[in-house]
């Protein structure tokens, strides 16, 4: 197996309900998600077969199920959250999250903040 091998997924785009802020709470706000999974490709590659690999649907579907259904106070545990659910998945070796509020509530001109998190097996 090679460690270089991962799917990458990008800019999933989910509302929810998550910050330190009561306002963040209450008012849901845009949030945008690139995951990284770290896994041994060459089945797939050799099998030409989704059984071999990870569905891609299926990932991005549970990643904005956790933005749009669970709260949290900070974006670190919202992709810790969205990491150890990816994990269940036993053929990923680690996951690579980064998660950003599209919207931060701060009074500057911004784009967004983040955060990125990797988590692998025990």
């Amino acid at each position: 197996m090679s460690d270089d091998d991962r799917i990458e997924i990008r800019s999933i785009r989910v509302e929810g309900h998550h910050g330190a802020l009561p306002g963040e709470q209450r008012d849901p706000q845009p949030f945008e998600i690139d995951l990284d999974l770290f896994m041994d490709l060459a089945p797939a590659a050799h099998s030409d077969e989704l059984a071999d690999t990870i569905d891609y649907g299926a990932v991005a579907l549970t990643a904005a199920r956790i933005v749009r259904e669970e709260r949290f106070s900070l974006l670190e545990a919202l992709a810790g959250a969205i990491a150890t659910e990816l994990l269940c998945d036993e053929r990923l070796s680690r996951v690579r999250v980064s998660l950003r509020k599209m919207r931060p509530p701060i009074p500057l001109t911004m784009g967004s903040t983040g955060v990125t998190i990797t988590r692998g097996r025990t």
